[in-house]
């Protein structure tokens, strides 16, 4: 075995073995008192260990080791799994015994020391790391299911049951198999997000090209990208144009043109034609890696209904094994059997194991999460998973959400005699603002092939949520929404309200004195935005509501044609940021859809912030409770009715694993229940919740 140990303070390390939570937390409290660990948290559902402090893989190992839990490095990351038979070679070798016990039992009948002999040595193959566990675990008074197992397998061993015991060694050892596939199934969104990186790429350095480890590229390196490979690194294109398959990123289908300067993600696919990348950041810090990363925290992070199974299984081991002592010795202290009562208590102990009801919520919660990755929705924890379920109202910013965010100028109103004059200032001054329709109107200018280069402006200005002005020639010039201007005439003024009738925003360029043009934009809606709306209010949205500092006229236009039920116009940021709190006064919840830069503060305050096209966007990826990878509105009610499904599965996964315990429980009073029917029933309930809480994975 490999050593591994390092002069850097953290280190994390991906295990295998990891089979349930309390498992985890040992397995945590083991390394945390290792020499050289300072601290150490282990991350159940990415199945990953953080380290403060040095340590060696054969330490981490042996801390495991109750688990059978390996570190996996780089080296043995691709390696094969060992086969099933491999791995649970002593839960087949202790079936074997009990297979031997039947048939001695069947032979020389019930009691004879060969099938007591087979079956002890069943409860020992099977269950001796159980009772490994759950003997430290009564010495040091922790009541979690293997200790209840432990003891109801000891004291069925105690008053004679041999048979019973192996039998629930057994059956205890294949739930916790089960346990396992689920959670690995549910961790394979991860692990197919890590394999959409290669390993190496190929990079010309100093004029020289080899296949190098990603590790090894530096920021600066070329990267050679020849068509149908999947591409290593993220930087931007320095030579050549393809078209890119950027779905693993954005879960977009449609492949994307790149030419020079393009971005370009690792994990994406080079399709048609040979580039040249220059390397921007190293292996740790690409997009897809700070994607995993931020899965992998998502996972972990315990969703509100997972707190309460928490907090209700801490309360609820101890209180079983108390209902168990008191069935075992109320009934015998009025003259009833004290055999059949212990084993009537150690049965409820036996149903009492909480296997089902802690895997409820973490398995749903892991597997929508990462079923969302793998469609390019990244959902921040599974408290934000939650929420978004419970949404009732959702804001959006009009402007690059709704519609296109590229408005086109679709009409012209000269109003001076001097027009090539007056458009010379109008280029001049959008010209040195960085505004959307600023931009349409200097496109425009340009087309005309107007020079405005003689033109020189002092003193510019924007005016905040109005427009801009400047001092040219003397006088000072004002472009932007008619409320920038004092004076509009009669005949300007029924031009303005039918060009805003039409969905359009209207600009006008002119002094205190005079008006020297009207420039009308429509900026189109997506085209899937009133389909989006339309599925977002048949799964229950309430009030889909679009927030803009457009005209209001334009705005309820542009609203109608999409479906919006709530329109707020004329809005500054500030009046954005107030209206989400009014909303929240009024609905409880809100969420707040932008494009992850503007309106920062509106979707702070919003009790789900979703930033939409965040490929590549660090600060989006960050600060957003969900992210949008591509610019694709559908994926917003893909979100909501998986958040909705899980919440559905969570409530009947939590209900199922309670309501099965009660009624087994109920089995007692007429001493019906048998660690049979016991075990039975925890497994059935664990295997139930399991296939339950995997369905989300077929959510489209």
């Amino acid at each position: 075995m490999m050593t591994m140990s390092s002069h850097n303070e953290q280190q994390t390390y991906r295990v295998e073995g990891l089979s349930c939570a309390n498992c985890a937390k040992t397995f945590e409290n083991n390394v945390k008192n290792l020499d050289g660990v300072k601290d150490a948290d282990v991350n159940f559902a990415a199945s990953k260990i953080n380290i403060a402090g040095n340590t060696t893989i054969e330490a981490i190992e042996k801390a495991g080791s109750f688990e059978n839990i390996k570190v996996v490095t780089n080296d043995t990351a691709n390696e094969k799994k060992e086969p099933f038979w491999i791995r649970n070679d002593k839960l087949i070798l202790a079936t074997l015994f009990i297979l031997l016990g039947f048939g001695a039992t069947y032979t020389f009948g019930n009691g004879h020391y060969l099938s007591t002999l087979l079956f002890a040595l069943a409860i020992l193959t099977g269950g001796l790391s159980l009772f490994k566990t759950g003997l430290i675990n009564l010495v040091h008074l922790q009541f979690d299911m293997k200790t209840l197992m432990t003891i109801a397998v000891l004291g069925a061993a105690i008053i004679g049951e041999w048979r019973e015991a192996a039998v629930v060694v057994i059956l205890f050892a294949i739930s916790e198999a089960l346990e396992s596939y689920s959670m690995d199934k549910a961790r394979a969104s991860i692990r197919s997000l890590m394999n959409l990186s290669p390993k190496s790429a190929t990079i010309r350095r100093d004029g020289i090209e080899q296949t190098i480890d990603v590790r090894d590229i530096v920021i600066g390196d070329t990267m050679l990208i020849k068509p149908g490979e999947r591409i290593a690194m993220d930087g931007h294109v320095v030579s050549g144009v393809s078209t890119i398959d950027e779905s693993p990123i954005t879960g977009e289908s449609i492949p994307v043109e790149k030419e020079i300067n393009a971005p370009i993600f690792a994990g994406t696919i080079n399709q048609d034609g040979y580039l040249e990348v220059e390397v921007t950041k190293k292996a740790d810090d690409t997009s897809l890696a700070k994607i995993i990363h931020l899965v992998e925290e998502a996972q972990a992070e315990r969703a509100p209904s997972q707190a309460f199974v928490d907090r209700f299984a801490a309360y609820y081991t101890p209180i079983i094994i108390v209902i168990a002592l008191l069935v075992a010795i109320i009934p015998p202290l009025f003259g009833a059997a004290w055999s059949t009562w212990i084993y009537q208590g150690l049965a409820v102990l036996v149903v009492g194991c909480p296997c089902a009801l802690v895997i409820s919520t973490p398995v749903a919660i892991v597997t929508a999460i990462g079923r969302a990755a793998r469609n390019g929705v990244l959902i921040k924890g599974g408290i934000h998973l939650e929420q978004i379920g419970f949404i009732q109202s959702i804001a959006f910013d009009k402007t690059g959400t709704l519609t296109k965010g590229k408005p086109e100028v679709t009409d012209v109103k000269v109003y001076t005699d001097k027009p090539e004059q007056a458009f010379q200032y109008l280029k001049a001054l959008e010209s040195k603002s960085q505004h959307p329709l600023a931009k349409a109107i200097t496109n425009y200018i340009n087309e005309q092939q107007i020079d405005a280069s003689s033109v020189h402006v002092d003193q510019f200005l924007t005016v905040q949520g109005k427009g801009i002005q400047g001092d040219i020639d003397g006088q000072r010039v004002y472009v932007g929404s008619p409320s920038l201007f004092n004076t509009i005439s009669t005949s300007i003024e029924k031009q303005l309200n039918a060009y805003y009738a039409q969905g359009k925003t209207v600009m006008l360029c002119g002094t205190d004195k005079e008006i020297y043009l009207l420039v009308a934009l429509r900026d189109e809606p997506k085209t899937e935005s009133k389909s989006v709306l339309t599925q977002l209010h048949e799964l229950g949205i309430k009030h889909s509501v679009m927030l803009t500092g457009d005209h209001p006229q334009t705005a309820n236009t542009l609203g109608s044609e999409m479906g919006v039920s709530d329109v707020h116009a004329k809005l500054l940021p500030e009046q954005k940021l107030q209206l989400i709190k009014e909303y929240q006064q009024k609905h409880e919840t809100i969420a707040m859809v932008g494009d992850g830069i503007n309106d920062t503060p509106a979707l702070a305050a919003s009790n789900v912030g979703i930033a939409m096209g965040t490929a590549g966007t660090d600060s989006a990826l960050e600060t957003a409770d969900i992210a949008l990878m591509g610019d694709d509105l559908q994926k917003l009610p893909f979100t909501v009715k998986l958040s909705r499904k899980a919440l559905a599965i969570i409530k009947q996964n939590i209900t199922f694993a309670i309501g099965i315990k009660v009624l087994a429980l109920l089995l007692v009073i007429p001493g019906w229940l048998t660690l049979w029917i016991a075990i039975f029933a925890d497994m059935g309930a664990t295997l139930l919740v399991t296939l339950n809480a995997l369905r989300l994975v077929k959510v489209k």
